[in-house]
């Protein structure tokens, strides 16, 4: 039986770079940000560790559907079963976050969300750490652990940070969608501005200025 990635060194999982290490990683610091959204008093300090949460999950995920799991489909013999399980975890997560997105702070529905959604997670690292990830570790070299952990990391740096029930668990659908959705994402984050509606509006708002702009140089030009 393959061992699990969470008690071995950073040498056995092929070094820092190694996907391996890198998954480790993030997932100690999901659970250090959901222990410390469990302990929180103060309302706006929960909701920024919340968002900092979701945003970690979301791109963290992304990356995994994007590179990692076609990599154990491809290597591991049981990979396509592996692989669905989990996926069907982050549908149940991206679907509870989605719902926790639009209920206010304080609603007791929320907190009920927050809560499962938070069990999902863990689950969803123990069956990574504990089942897939050791079967890729038997499957692949080090170098080439390394080599999935530098595709995995760029993937991660552009990936969508919010829950979007549109975007496919598999490439290319999501790789495709990724792209805009990313930009959203991070226009949304940027501004600080939690509610999809409100960055639609204030994205609006910015085409428009940008369209009138641009009919005011069409027209200085005609006059020229």
């Amino acid at each position: 039986m393959p061992r699990t990635i969470k008690d071995q060194t950073v040498e056995q999982l092929g070094g820092r770079s190694s996907v391996l290490a890198r998954q480790r990683r993030e997932h100690v610091e999901m659970d250090r940000l959901m222990d410390q959204y469990r302990v929180l008093d103060d309302g706006p300090r929960r909701e920024q560790v919340l968002k900092q949460v979701v945003q970690l999950v979301f791109s963290h995920a992304f990356a995994e559907e994007t590179v990692l799991w076609p990599a154990v489909r491809r290597s591991v013999p049981d990979g396509e079963e592996l692989t669905a399980r989990v996926e069907e975890e982050h549908q149940q997560i991206n679907d509870l976050v989605a719902d926790i997105e639009r209920l206010p702070p304080g609603d007791p529905e929320r907190e009920d969300k927050v809560r499962r959604a938070f069990e999902l997670i863990r689950q969803d690292i123990r069956d990574e750490e504990d089942l897939l990830l050791p079967r890729l570790q038997e499957a692949v070299d080090p170098p080439r652990l390394r080599g999935l952990g530098t595709a995995w990391e760029a993937v991660r740096q552009t990936a969508p940070t919010h829950p979007h029930p549109v975007v496919p668990r598999r490439p290319p659908g999501n790789a495709l969608l990724g792209v805009p959705l990313s930009v959203y994402d991070r226009v949304r984050d940027a501004l600080g501005l939690g509610s999809p509606a409100v960055v639609r509006k204030v994205l609006t708002g910015l085409a428009g200025v940008l369209v009138a702009a641009l009919a005011a140089v069409a027209v200085r030009r005609k006059r020229h």
